[in-house]
């Protein structure tokens, strides 16, 4: 089992160690279910007082906190908690699944495909008509890519996701499982004769910038003509909808459950929360915020949050639902 002392781990993170400890660090833990051969990590106030029932060894805490230590405990105080302890995750994190063979045998790629140096294929792995993967891809079993699809070097691509034909991937991203890459658009209108619906082609692509991660059962839909773009350093989490024609800009943030219609377009930096929903033809402008549970109806300034449904600039939202409050108490 992987091990570290107290100062090895406080010169990774250049904090300010005070106390000591001598008990090996095991592993990384939440404050309240620690034990002994744990480091924690405390990043707000109102956690603070947890620290004394904690059994860990070692904290981390933000250095505007005081928190002190007791005997056989440390505390490292750095700028940051939560990204410091992003870099102890990293030392205990366990090495990905291994591949016996870099290209497994039940893999079916086309001979026109185009393998850089360094990729890894597994099982069952489809790679269609020239697709091209560049260096250090990583397709674990059961991915398919269809035709024309271009993966830029280091993407990981975890198993059952599709990514379809003619779309374009950047280098450095992360597709976590069953991610769908490229599925028609939601297009339909009335039939002339009222009978039904016809389904509009969508004859678009999705193109994705560089380290892009997206996450399990996620939905990219392709574009009805050019794209569904996706900037770099975008960050979607699982259950995620983003419908064709749709533009993200760079480092963009959304969260679980939450959805883009069609045609919306989020300038750079934007953060979407949890069970949002974004009505087609919606601009969000760069840094807005979209609080969770939204529906956003209208164009949001940069920089602005919005809550409620439909959404709201969110000090006009809180002072309407006090006002509510007061009222439905008389």
């Amino acid at each position: 089992m992987t091990s570290y002392t107290i100062q090895e781990i406080n010169n990774l993170l250049k904090g300010e160690l005070i106390g000591n400890t001598t008990q090996p660090i095991e592993g990384p833990e939440q404050l309240q279910n620690a034990k002994k051969q744990h480091i924690t990590f405390i990043g707000s106030h109102k956690y603070v007082k947890y620290w004394a029932d904690s059994k860990a060894s070692a904290v981390l805490v933000n250095d505007n906190l005081t928190v002190v230590p007791d005997e056989n405990r440390a505390v490292i105080k750095v700028k940051n908690a939560d990204l410091a302890m992003a870099k102890v995750l990293e030392l205990f994190n366990p090495p990905a699944p291994a591949f016996e063979s870099d290209i497994h045998p039940t893999a079916v790629i086309h001979e026109t495909a185009s393998i850089g140096e360094g990729c890894k294929i597994g099982a069952n792995c489809y790679v269609g008509k020239n697709v091209s993967l560049g260096k250090g891809v990583i397709l674990y079993p059961n991915v398919c890519v269809f035709d024309e699809t271009t993966i830029g070097d280091h993407t990981i691509v975890w198993s059952g996701t599709v990514i379809r034909e003619r779309c374009i991937i950047g280098n450095h991203c992360i597709f976590h499982t069953n991610v769908s890459i490229g599925a028609d658009g939601f297009g339909y209108r009335p039939s002339d004769d009222g009978r039904g619906l016809v389904k509009i082609p969508q004859i678009g692509n999705v193109i994705i910038g560089h380290h892009v991660e997206i996450g399990a059962n996620s939905c990219v839909d392709r574009a009805k003509f050019s794209s569904t773009i996706i900037g770099d350093g975008c960050k979607i989490d699982n259950l995620v909808q983003i419908a064709h024609n749709s533009v993200m800009g760079r480092s963009c943030i959304m969260a679980g459950h939450s959805g883009l219609a069609g045609s919306v377009t989020l300038g750079d930096g934007v953060i979407i929360g949890g069970s949002a929903s974004i009505k087609d033809h919606t601009t969000i402008h760069s840094g807005a915020t979209v609080g969770a549970g939204s529906g956003v109806m209208n164009d949001v300034p940069a920089g602005q949050t919005v809550l409620g449904y439909p959404a709201q600039d969110s000090r006009e939202m809180l002072k309407q639902w006090v006002a509510m409050r007061r009222l439905t108490k008389k």
